[in-house]
């Protein structure tokens, strides 16, 4: 068995973009693993360390200070959502987590406002606005980067994904897991697959993270520091057909000496244009893979999924 993904997964480097070469190694661990680990992606190291020190200054603020930030029905879209209440698809326990979302923000008048509602920022946080939205952009940046890999790598035009991700229902998702006590109940992030495009990953270093190969076995997850752990997400999987796996993955408890430490990690979940049609590409269906999902819209299965981990209620 598998000490660690590391053992498997090579840490592949974006230095020269998306490559064919990089595009072939990058597809290839996504078929493989649903999982990939990037370096040299160019995200300002200053600028992420800004990121985690808001994000640790907003977290450790009053509880009823952080609750000032709950959007009511709004399905935790944007602001603040409380300890205890995502709970993973099909789990019996809710995640021990705490998280606040960033999403995109829409020029005046946009179409899309009916599903993508603006940001609301915390007051109590000097420079927290101007710091993630300048993040969202270079996750933008790299997100791109990315996709003309698996594009080259799926035999479509490197640009192919531009415009389907245009205006797309992205959100960087601040996560703070807080020290466990002994008998808590569930564990820290229930297996689960992620629901959006591709999800770009920040602060896996810190233990937990563990993915679930072909084999069955959990493998944990830790990269080099500053390194990025990309995944496919269900949307993704859903337009390959498959091809491409959306991999089970689970953040659970840490051993006994970790267990007064909290852990944080910032997760880009890169979504599509909500109006996008999710429908299998020609060249990922054949007679040993014949479609197997109809036709969805981006907005409507994001909606399906949000309602099964309890952000959205029926």
């Amino acid at each position: 068995m598998l000490q660690s993904v590391l053992d498997a997964i090579p840490v592949l480097s974006l230095k020269d973009g998306a490559s064919a070469d990089f595009a072939r190694d990058f597809g290839a661990s996504f078929q493989r693993f649903g999982f990939a680990m990037v370096r040299d992606h160019g995200m300002d190291a200053a600028l992420v360390a800004d990121a985690w020190a808001n994000a640790k200054a907003f977290f450790a603020l009053p509880e009823a200070t952080k609750r000032a930030y709950l959007v009511p029905g709004g399905g935790g879209q944007r602001g603040y959502t409380a300890y205890g209440t995502e709970i993973a698809k099909g789990a019996s326990e809710n995640d021990l987590k705490e998280f606040w979302h960033v999403g995109r923000d829409l020029p005046e008048g946009s179409p899309l406002a009916g599903t993508m509602p603006p940001n609301i920022w915390p007051s109590e946080i000097d420079g927290f606005r101007s710091t993630y939205t300048r993040l969202f952009a270079e996750f933008d940046r790299v997100g791109l980067q990315l996709l003309s890999a698996i594009a080259l790598y799926l035999g479509l035009e490197k640009d192919w994904f531009a415009d389907p991700v245009r205006d797309g229902n992205s959100i960087i998702r601040l996560l703070h897991y807080p020290p466990v006590s002994p008998d808590a109940p569930g564990v820290r992030a229930g297996a689960h697959e992620d629901i959006n495009l591709i999800t770009m990953l920040l602060g896996a270093e810190e233990g937990g993270l563990q993915l679930l190969d072909r084999d069955g076995n959990w493998l944990p997850v830790t990269p080099p520091e500053g390194a990025l752990v990309i995944n496919v997400g269900d949307m993704l999987q859903r337009l390959t057909n498959h091809v491409l796996p959306s991999t089970s993955h689970r953040v659970v408890n840490p051993p006994p000496e970790r267990r007064g430490v909290s852990r944080y990690s910032m997760p880009f979940f890169l979504h599509l244009r909500p109006d996008f049609m999710i429908e299998a590409l020609p060249q990922c269906v054949t007679a040993e893979n014949p479609v197997r999902e109809a036709p969805i819209s981006a907005h409507d299965y994001l909606h399906e999924r949000l309602v099964e981990i309890g952000l959205v209620k029926r």
